[in-house]
C-alpha cells in the first residue's frame, strides 16, 4: 500500500489574492492536486505547481456542485494515492468555512493534515470598507455570527438576546437572511438607527458597499438588488466609514484593465494595476517560443568574440539569448570586452540579473531612443549582435548600419497567436466590464485582432492604451484608436498614463 499523501486545508483568503498566506502559497507549489472553492480566485491558483491537477468542489448561492460527503471522500482519496492535497478555501477555513469537519473527517480516515489559517472576510472585508471593527471612543465588544445556519438545524442556536447587546456584530453569509437578522435585533433591543454597512465581493475590485439603519437596510438591499455573497456588519463603527474608506478612492477602483502580453510577464503590470484598485483581465494574445531553428544564433554565440556591442530590445531576448548561450559556451566570461545595450530599465534589470554590467540605457525607451544614445559613440567598423523577435522593425540595425556598424541581427525568438478563449472577452466588453484594453508591442495588437475577428466592433466607452510609437502605430494599422500612449515608454509609464486617461 502506497503511503499516504497529506492533505494542508488552507485558508486563500477573502478575495484579494496578495491576502493569501506565504505559507499557503508554499503549500500549493507542492500540492499534486489543488481542490478549490468557488470564491478562490484565478490569480491565487497560478501559485500551484505546473503539474496540478484540478478539482472545483464550489458552490454558488447554496447550490452544491459536490455534496460535503462526496468532497470529503475526494481529499481522503487523493491522499491514500499518495498526493499531496492542497484543500483551498475562501477566507479562514475554520470560520464558517466547514474546515473543522473536513479536519475531522481525515483524522477519521487516518490521513495527515495541516491547517493554514486564512485572512477572514469577517474582518478583511470591513477593513477594505474603511470600517474598524473596534475603536476605543465607539466598541470594545465584537461578535462573529453567521447569517445562515445549518438548515438541518431544528432552531437557531443564536442567541438574539444575548448577541443584540453586543456593539459591533459581523454576519457572514447573511444577505437572503437580512430581514430576519435586522428584525431579531431590533426584537432584542437593538436600535433601528444603528449604523450598518453591506458590503459585497469585499477587498476585490468589484466592492460595492451599502450603508444604512437597522431599521431599512433590508428595504434598502432589495430595492438595490444587493445579492451575496457579502459581510453585514452592525454597530456605531459603521459611522467612520465616511472618514476612513480607502480601497474605493484608489485611481483606478473597479475599472476593467485587460492585458493582452504574455502571462508569464505580465506579473508586474498586473500588480501596479492592482495596486491601483483595477480589475485586472488576462487575456494573453501572444505566446512566446523558441526560433524555428537556432542557425543564426548558434553561430553568433560560437563566434561570439567577434562582436563589440550586444543590443537588446526585450527582456525576451534576453531570456532566449542566455539560455541558449548558457547551453552552447557554458561560461559567461565568453562576454568579457562586449559592451551591452539594452533599450529599457526592464531590460537592463533581465541582463543584471545574470551579473553582467549594461553600459548603455537610452533615454527613451524605444528603438529611436537606442539610435539616438549611439550618436555619441564610435561604432564605425564595429561588430554588433542584435538578438531579437523573428518579426520586428529595422529603425535599430538601419540606423547603426548608417552609423558605420556591421548588424548581424538573429531570430532569438518567435511571438505565435495564444488561441485565447474568445468568447469570455467578449462577454465582458458587453457587459461593460472592460474600461481599458492595453498593448505593449505590435504583436499583441496583430494577434488580439485575430482572435476577437477583425468585424468585432469594440464598444467606444473602452479605451486604447499603448506602449511606444510602433505600438501606437500598429493600432492604428489595425483600426483602433488610441487613447493613451505617453512617455516613459514602460510598465510603470503605461500604468501612470492610464491613471491620468482614465480619471479625466
Amino acid at each position: 500500500m502506497n503511503k499516504p499523501g497529506k492533505v494542508y486545508i488552507i485558508g486563500a483568503g477573502p478575495g484579494d489574492p496578495d491576502l493569501i498566506t506565504m505559507k499557503g502559497v508554499e503549500c500549493l507549489r507542492r500540492a499534486d492536486v489543488v481542490v478549490y472553492d468557488y470564491l478562490v480566485g484565478k490569480e491565487i491558483m497560478r501559485h500551484a505547481g505546473k503539474g496540478a491537477r484540478f478539482v472545483y468542489v464550489g458552490k454558488i448561492g447554496g447550490q452544491h456542485n459536490i455534496l460535503q460527503e462526496n468532497l470529503n471522500r475526494i481529499l481522503v482519496e487523493e491522499a491514500l494515492n499518495g498526493n499531496t492535497v492542497a484543500r483551498l478555501k475562501g477566507g479562514d477555513p475554520f470560520i464558517f468555512g466547514r474546515g473543522g469537519e473536513e479536519a475531522e473527517f481525515l483524522q477519521k480516515a487516518g490521513v495527515p493534515f495541516e491547517v493554514v489559517p486564512g485572512v477572514t472576510s469577517a474582518i478583511s472585508v470591513p477593513a477594505y470598507a474603511g470600517i474598524p471593527l473596534t475603536h476605543r471612543d465607539f466598541t470594545s465588544t465584537l461578535a462573529f455570527v453567521t447569517g445562515h445556519e445549518d438548515p438541518g438545524k431544528a432552531e437557531s442556536r443564536v442567541d438574539w438576546k444575548k448577541i443584540s447587546t453586543i456593539e459591533t456584530l459581523v454576519f457572514l453569509m447573511g444577505v437572503r437572511n437580512l430581514p430576519k437578522i435586522a428584525s431579531n435585533l431590533m426584537e432584542n433591543g437593538r436600535s433601528p438607527d444603528t449604523p450598518v454597512a453591506l458590503i459585497r465581493w469585499g477587498t476585490t475590485p468589484d466592492q460595492e458597499t451599502l450603508t444604512g439603519r437597522l431599521g431599512d437596510i433590508a428595504v434598502l438591499a432589495e430595492e438595490k438588488k444587493f445579492l451575496p455573497p457579502a459581510v453585514f456588519v452592525v454597530g456605531d463603527v459603521v459611522g467612520l466609514r465616511e472618514r476612513l474608506g480607502w480601497f474605493e478612492k484608489k485611481p483606478l477602483f473597479g475599472k476593467g484593465i485587460v492585458i493582452t502580453r504574455p502571462e508569464e510577464q505580465s506579473e508586474e503590470f498586473a500588480a501596479l494595476l492592482r495596486d491601483e484598485g483595477a480589475r485586472v483581465v488576462s487575456f494573453p494574445t501572444i505566446r512566446i517560443v523558441p526560433p524555428k531553428n537556432y542557425g543564426d544564433l548558434d553561430w553568433a554565440i560560437e563566434n561570439i568574440e567577434k562582436y563589440q556591442w550586444i543590443v537588446f530590445t526585450s527582456a525576451n531576448g534576453v531570456r532566449f539569448f542566455f539560455e541558449r548561450f548558457c547551453k552552447l559556451r557554458n561560461d559567461i566570461r565568453d562576454l568579457k570586452g562586449i559592451k551591452i545595450c539594452t533599450i529599457g530599465p526592464a531590460t537592463r534589470d533581465r541582463v543584471e540579473g545574470y551579473n553582467i554590467r549594461v553600459d548603455m540605457v537610452p533615454e527613451e525607451y524605444i528603438s529611436d531612443g537606442v539610435v539616438a544614445a549611439f550618436r555619441g559613440v564610435d561604432v564605425a567598423g564595429a561588430n554588433v549582435l542584435l538578438p531579437r523577435a523573428e518579426i520586428a522593425g529595422n529603425i535599430i540595425p538601419d540606423g547603426l548600419s548608417e552609423r558605420g556598424a556591421n548588424v548581424d541581427v538573429v531570430t532569438a525568438y518567435r511571438t505565435v497567436n495564444s488561441d485565447e478563449d474568445v468568447e469570455a472577452i467578449k462577454e465582458l466588453m458587453d457587459n461593460e466590464k472592460i474600461d481599458v484594453i492595453t498593448f505593449t508591442s505590435p504583436s499583441t495588437v496583430t494577434n488580439f485582432i485575430d482572435i476577437i475577428g477583425s468585424e468585432t466592433i469594440i464598444p467606444n466607452h473602452i479605451k486604447i492604451a499603448c506602449i511606444g510609437p510602433v505600438t501606437e502605430n500598429a493600432c492604428r494599422k489595425a483600426g483602433l484608436g488610441v487613447d493613451i500612449m505617453q512617455g516613459p515608454y514602460s510598465i510603470p509609464g503605461l500604468v501612470d498614463a492610464i491613471k491620468t486617461g482614465v480619471c479625466k
